[in-house]
């Protein structure tokens, strides 16, 4: 691998540390600088959010995320500019005041513009629970 491809996974290696960070602190600032504005996240019962709609259910508490532990090394790929990861976590913490835990399989699309990398794409499924 060339150094640039080798400073690139460092580099989405740590951005998708400090997207885990934010989330898991709730950290809507941070949140904010990490995604793009054009944000299209798709949860795991298919319904498309926004920058503007993921924000907002961290800000106002609706939900919370205690947990996220990835169950295996994540798979990043990069292309130029852009970069794509696949992760499967497993995910506690609140939404709307309820409890909730599973494993879910995360794809999001990162892209660096200004030498920076946002998330522009995302998607997330739950997994059937084993064993």
């Amino acid at each position: 691998m060339e150094r640039r491809d080798l400073l690139n996974m460092d580099a989405i290696t740590e951005a998708e540390a400090a997207l885990r960070s934010a989330m898991l602190a709730g950290d809507v600032a941070a949140l904010d600088a990490l995604l793009e504005d054009t944000l299209c996240f798709t949860d795991q019962d298919g319904k498309r959010l926004s920058k503007s709609d993921d924000l907002a259910a961290h800000r106002s508490g609706l939900l919370r995320i205690e947990t996220i532990e990835a169950v295996a090394s994540p798979d990043i790929h990069i292309r130029g500019d852009s970069a794509t990861v696949c992760v499967t976590v497993d995910l506690a913490g609140f939404y709307d005041g309820a409890a909730f835990f599973g494993r879910f399989a995360y794809s999001r699309v990162w892209y660096r513009e200004a030498g920076r990398w946002r998330v522009v794409l995302a998607h997330c499924s739950a997994l059937p629970a084993t064993g």
